[in-house]
C-alpha cells in the first residue's frame, strides 16, 4: 500500500507542477524521486521542526507549520535537480496544493482500504 501511496504522491507532485508555474517537475522520475525525499524530509526534519517551533506555532495559532511545510518543500527542491520551486511564496502555494491533493490521496486510499 506504500508504493501505490508514493506512486500517487508522485501524480499529484506532477499535477501541484501542471497547476502552479511557480513549481516545475522534470519528468515522473523525477517527481517520484522528490516524492521521497519530500516524504523522508516530512518524518525526519519536520518534527525536529515542529518542536523547535512550538512557540512560534502556539502564538501564531499553528498557521507556522505551513511555513515549516514550505521550507521542507522548498528544501526538496534544492536537493533535486528535476524539481525546482521558484522562491518561498511558490513553495508555500506548492506545499498547500501538495497536501491538499495528499489529503484526498490520503481519503481515497483510506476508503479503499475500509471497503475491504
Amino acid at each position: 500500500m506504500r508504493i501505490i501511496k508514493w506512486l500517487l504522491s508522485a501524480v499529484a507532485l506532477l499535477a501541484v507542477a501542471y497547476l502552479y508555474p511557480g513549481v516545475q517537475v522534470a519528468s515522473f522520475g523525477s517527481a517520484l524521486i522528490a516524492a521521497a525525499v519530500i516524504g523522508l524530509l516530512n518524518m525526519i526534519v519536520r518534527p525536529v521542526l515542529v518542536v523547535l517551533t512550538l512557540p512560534v506555532t502556539i502564538v501564531t495559532l499553528g498557521l507556522f507549520l505551513f511555513v515549516i511545510n514550505a521550507l521542507l518543500f522548498w528544501a526538496a527542491s534544492g536537493l533535486l535537480g528535476g524539481f525546482h520551486v521558484n522562491g518561498f511564496v511558490a513553495a508555500l502555494i506548492g506545499s498547500l496544493i501538495y497536501s491538499l491533493l495528499g489529503l484526498v490521496i490520503e481519503a481515497a486510499l483510506g476508503g479503499l482500504l475500509s471497503k475491504r
